[in-house]
């Protein structure tokens, strides 16, 4: 029922920037922490940021000052803006929202941030 697509990952340069949306569909959603995470080729899965339904928000500390998460409740999607991107930055990002007591996941959109 509760679908989340991800869109606006791609190629950059170092130094670049990137703005992912994801937004969660089905009926009479009523959505919580919305969040992304990230996980490369042979990594631990890592989350990213945070954000609260009232707008809070908290981050990994290595994308403190160069990331910003974001949501639009009325649109039911969550983004992340990404600045100062870094190689180490490249991996797979996915969103995630909370729904009727369970954490939902989304496809994933890729990010690479070459050098």
């Amino acid at each position: 029922q509760v679908q989340l697509v991800e869109s606006g990952g791609g190629l950059v340069q170092a130094g670049g920037s990137l703005r992912l949306s994801c937004t969660a569909s089905g009926s009479g959603l009523s959505i919580n922490t919305m969040g992304w995470y990230r996980q490369d080729p042979g990594m631990q899965r890592e989350l990213v940021a945070l954000i609260t339904r009232e707008g809070i928000s908290n981050y990994e500390d290595s994308v403190k000052g160069r990331f910003t998460i974001s949501r639009d409740n009325a649109k039911n999607t969550v983004y992340l803006q990404m600045n100062s991107l870094k190689p180490e930055d490249t991996a797979v990002y996915r969103c995630t929202a909370g729904i009727g007591g369970m954490d939902h996941w989304g496809q994933g959109t890729q990010v690479t941030v070459s050098e």
